[in-house]
């Protein structure tokens, strides 16, 4: 089988290559780029949606949903709109109700690649605060420790930057924007992430010689938020045994940590970048 799924949406002549990462006769993952929606949104309908985009192409009996002899498919969990990285989805209703279960019960590990400004003092810590939807802004959630829901990420730093640190995180709960705002709260905002605050990184910020032309324009290193979910485990819904999908970090977020080990710094794990 092809080891792509090729996607378009002909409205706006966008066209993607989505890799597979691992797929059986239950399951099948994709790593989702960065900037696209999982399901449609309200606000935006006519934008393309990663779901329908799969749903039409099984329709139209595309060739790698004709290959896979694919009738069903339906995501298992959610990703956010900026977040790239693994997406498992079901290929039958059984496996597919099977692995939500799982999910939903706490059996899976999400681990996710954050790139964050500011520099934790610890190697390890864990946030716990309570999610809710905010009621002024529609898809956008909030820490609310009345209303909430309990939310807990555990936090690990892979490498210290000056003013910038790389973490690995693991949501011990599945609320939308979690780590978003979790990490917010702990005052580290993810690069790039717009929506909850976080500033783009500039190679000009970086780079004491940076020289750009009068009439060219800087353009960040990342686009959208710096969050790749990196990888899942869980037992597999018909074997039991234990499955670890990882997906490859997006170009971009490889060259913006290159440049922040060449000028940013680097400090060893256990140590202050104050120090």
């Amino acid at each position: 089988m092809s080891a792509v799924i090729k996607l378009s949406w002909p409205a706006t002549r966008e066209f993607w290559e989505i890799p597979v990462l691992y797929e059986d006769e239950h399951l099948l993952a994709l790593n989702k780029p960065a900037c696209m929606l999982v399901s449609p949104d309200r606000s935006e309908p006519e934008r393309p949606n990663l779901m329908q985009l799969l749903h039409s192409g099984i329709e139209q009996a595309k060739p790698w949903a004709r290959e896979r002899g694919l009738v069903y498919l339906m995501n298992a969990h959610r990703l956010d709109f900026e977040t790239s990285g693994v997406f498992l989805l079901g290929k039958n209703k059984p496996a597919f109700v099977a692995v939500v279960n799982l999910l939903g019960a706490g059996r899976g590990h999400r681990k996710y690649i954050a790139l964050v400004r500011g520099v934790p003092t610890e190697d390890r810590f864990e946030i716990e605060a309570k999610l809710a939807p905010n009621p002024v802004r529609p898809g956008i959630m909030r820490i609310d420790s009345k209303r909430g829901k309990q939310s807990h990420t555990v936090c690990e730093v892979l490498e210290r930057f000056s003013g910038h640190a790389l973490l690995k995180c693991e949501a011990l709960t599945d609320r939308l924007g979690q780590i978003r705002l979790h990490l917010r709260h702990a005052a580290l905002t993810i690069v790039g992430d717009r929506l909850y605050g976080g500033r783009p990184l500039l190679l000009s910020q970086l780079k004491r010689d940076y020289w750009l032309k009068p009439d060219q324009i800087e353009r960040p290193l990342i686009d959208c938020a710096a969050l790749h979910a990196e990888e899942l485990s869980f037992p597999h819904p018909m074997t039991g045994e234990l499955l670890t999908i990882m997906a490859p970090w997006p170009k971009d977020l490889k060259v913006a940590v290159k440049y922040l080990q060449r000028y940013g710094r680097t400090v060893r794990a256990n140590q202050s970048a104050d120090e």
